[in-house]
């Protein structure tokens, strides 16, 4: 399962820049979609009140790369970020993230995503079966180069019982 190509991976980068700056609307229907009403998402008034130059991304806002990264959908309709790294006879999971959140994003931001494959390790489970596990690292900064917020997640390919 881990081959030498697939260990070569690691160390690998891939970076978006978004096209634009992330705008109000987008901050609107993201924090209306995960059923966030906090008025610091929607309010000019309210945020500025509790120091922000206007309305603030719900914190997760920025790890949904398929936003900005400009990425064509695939066969199953996902737009966001993948590896592209096809392990015959298995199934694709993602085992979680661990966000860490440094700043507020405002509307007149411009994102910057790099992600990087910091490890591939194999194992086998209890039930005796191979299992690849990769983490990766996102950074997020904005046109100041300023850092937003990290995250490192892992995606798990299982192999399928025979």
């Amino acid at each position: 399962m881990l081959t030498p190509e697939i260990s070569a991976l690691v160390g690998r980068s891939i970076a978006y820049t978004a096209p634009e700056p992330v705008g109000k609307a987008s901050i609107r229907y993201f924090a209306m979609a995960i059923g966030d009403e906090n008025p610091l998402y929607t309010d000019d008034n309210f945020a500025r009140e509790h120091g922000y130059s206007g309305v603030i991304a719900p914190p997760t806002w920025v790890c949904e790369t398929n936003q900005y990264a400009g990425l064509p959908m695939d066969s199953d309709g996902y737009a966001g970020h993948l590896w592209k790294i096809e392990v015959p006879n298995t199934r694709l999971v993602r085992g979680g993230n661990d966000y860490h959140f440094h700043q507020a994003i405002v509307e007149s931001d411009v994102i910057s995503a790099t992600w990087v494959i910091d490890s591939v390790t194999e194992r086998t489970n209890s039930k005796g079966l191979k299992m690849m596990t990769m983490f990766s690292t996102a950074t997020y900064t904005n046109q100041k180069n300023e850092l937003l917020a990290t995250n490192t997640e892992s995606l798990i390919w299982s192999e399928i019982p025979r």
